[in-house]
């Protein structure tokens, strides 16, 4: 085909030119236009078609082919490789599955494939004007595209692999969780770093070179910023505060975050005053984020009840046969009662009265908060529930009740917990117990007036 449209090597054109009389530039000229004539009628749309509609349905048909793709990697990694996965018997694998590793490399064919076959559409012939710079700059954002993926195939690799390593060291394991977070950092800088480079066609050691040269400028100008946005980032990656949780910050600020900036997050305080902290102190200093106690299902009641430790004392036998006929005591006293005859069976009357086991207002009073907590529909049954002595002090013997209600509201966690010591405040004394608490004016006159 070349040799007929091919001007004769006798014709005039040639005439003079060249050692042979041949012209090399003209050469070329032919065989670009032969080229030039072969692409165009290889083309889809008519003769005549203008070339940016053909380019631009080449376009279409490169994303139709991405989409395609994407659809066969998806149905085989949900149809295929997950239900393979989720049958087997080993668990570890469930872990690739739960950390979206097949998910993220799902999404290399599609981007592969395109960037492979993105010249081979007829209007992105190179014969062809502009078509090896669409072909270039459409190769180049695949490029980008596929690197993203693997970036993120790749974090999720480690946190699989770090999930193992804990699966398998035990509650026991040595933390390695800085470790890893440093290994994502660097995977994740240097993958955006290519991808940026590749998208702009150019080589991505000369941008990391350009970057590590002002590493030292950048870290002294943006000193500040660069410790917040990590602390941002810290913060946002762990999950360690959102916006709406209620946190408690040592220095005053107790309330919820209203705002959460790059260098400052913002919290409203209970009392409608509204306090700023540095984002940096909240990763260098302790706070409490009460956020999983408004969204569980119980709040903890952690108060004690000061007794006198004069008032405790053995209960005598009528004492002990009155408190059995209460309900929630009478399997208590019941059990004791035999625990008690089977430990003091070999005790006689002379023995001493410190040999013979008896039972105390005290642990009474204990037992009889315990069961009656364990009966009440306000107090969260699933959750830990504890009433314990807790070691005297100068404000007397304390009796700790720990348990949690059914309700994290506020108001109602509030009432619940006033209900309920004021019932055993007021019922201390129907066990000869005392409550402590330091003199005040009116027992001073008293005790000056019982004097005289």
């Amino acid at each position: 085909m070349i040799a007929d449209r091919m001007t004769p090597l006798h014709s005039p054109l040639f005439s003079g030119q060249g050692p042979e009389g041949i012209n090399p530039a003209d050469i070329a000229k032919l065989l670009q236009d032969e080229k030039l004539a072969t692409a165009k009628q290889n083309l889809w749309l008519p003769e005549g078609t203008q070339l940016w509609v053909e380019q631009t349905l080449d376009i279409v048909a490169l994303i139709f082919v991405i989409m395609l793709v994407s659809w066969i990697t998806r149905a085989l990694r949900k149809l295929v490789i997950v239900p393979l996965i989720k049958r087997s018997k080993n668990t570890l694998d469930d872990v690739f599955v739960d950390k979206a590793f097949f998910r993220w490399i799902s999404y290399l064919p599609p981007t592969l494939i395109a960037a492979a076959t993105v010249g081979q559409f007829p209007g992105m012939d190179p014969a062809l004007p502009n078509s090896e710079t669409i072909v270039q700059a459409v190769r180049q954002a695949l490029t980008a595209l596929t690197t993203i993926s693997g970036m993120l195939a790749a974090g999720a690799l480690v946190d699989a692999s770090h999930e193992i390593y804990a699966r398998k060291s035990g509650p026991k394991q040595r933390p390695i969780k800085g470790y890893v977070s440093l290994i994502k950092i660097f995977i994740y800088v240097l993958g955006t770093v290519a991808a940026v480079a590749w998208a702009f066609g150019k080589d991505p050691s000369g941008l990391l070179a350009g970057i590590a040269t002002m590493t030292a400028v950048l870290m002294l100008i943006f000193k500040d910023t660069i410790l917040s946005l990590v602390a941002s980032i810290t913060l946002t990656q762990n999950d360690m505060i959102r916006l709406g949780d209620w946190i408690e910050v040592p220095g005053g600020a107790d309330g919820d975050v209203v705002d959460m900036a790059l260098h400052t997050v913002k919290i409203q305080n209970f009392d409608c005053t509204i306090s700023t902290v540095p984002t940096i102190n909240l990763v260098n200093k302790p706070f409490k984020n009460w956020r999983n106690m408004s969204e569980g299902s119980g709040r903890r009641i952690k108060r004690s009840i000061y007794l006198d430790g004069s008032s405790v004392r053995f209960l005598t036998q009528d004492e002990v046969d009155r408190f059995g006929k209460v309900a929630v005591l009478k399997d208590y006293i019941a059990g004791k009662n035999a625990d008690l005859a089977n430990s003091n069976k070999d005790t006689k009357q002379s023995t001493p009265p410190l040999e013979v086991r008896r039972l105390t207002n005290m642990g009474t009073f204990r037992a009889y908060v315990y069961q009656w907590l364990r009966q009440r529909p306000d107090i969260h049954q699933d959750m830990t529930l504890l009433v314990r002595q807790m070691p005297p002090g100068p404000q007397g013997l304390p009796l700790e009740i720990y348990a949690f209600t059914n309700t994290t509201a506020w108001g109602a966690y509030e009432a619940i917990q006033a209900d309920l010591f004021d019932f055993l405040l007021a019922s201390v004394h129907e066990f000869d117990l005392e409550l402590f608490q330091n003199p005040t004016g009116e027992d001073v006159r008293t005790m000056g007036t019982e004097a005289s």
